[in-house]
């Protein structure tokens, strides 16, 4: 598991800083106060992109309607298919309509 590579007293205060955060405001708020809007965009993407694999989507499609790179694209596929699984298990929990229009 690489993710113990990364265990310290830094990333546990920042993990408990957003397990902390009540709602998508604060995500928000936090978010844009911690990392630059590209950083934050990269993040969105790589989600969105797991989501797209799991859906089946071909590469072509993934980088035409998100812009990222097929490097992006591999990096996110080898985590669905070798990592910790932690995108499968995000993306089972969370609801994400298709077309932004339908949320309410």
């Amino acid at each position: 598991m690489q993710i113990n590579k990364l265990r310290g007293k830094e990333l546990d205060q920042l993990f408990q800083a957003v397990l902390s955060l009540k709602d998508l405001e604060e995500c928000y708020q936090f978010f844009d106060d911690l990392c630059t809007i590209n950083e934050i965009q990269s993040l969105a993407q790589r989600l969105e992109v797991a989501r797209m694999l799991r859906e089946g989507k071909t590469y072509h499609k993934i980088e035409t309607e998100t812009g990222a790179s097929t490097a992006t694209i591999s990096r996110v596929k080898r985590c669905l298919n070798y990592g910790n699984d932690a995108y499968e298990l995000a993306l089972e929990r969370i609801k994400v309509p298709e077309n932004p229009e339908e949320e309410s």
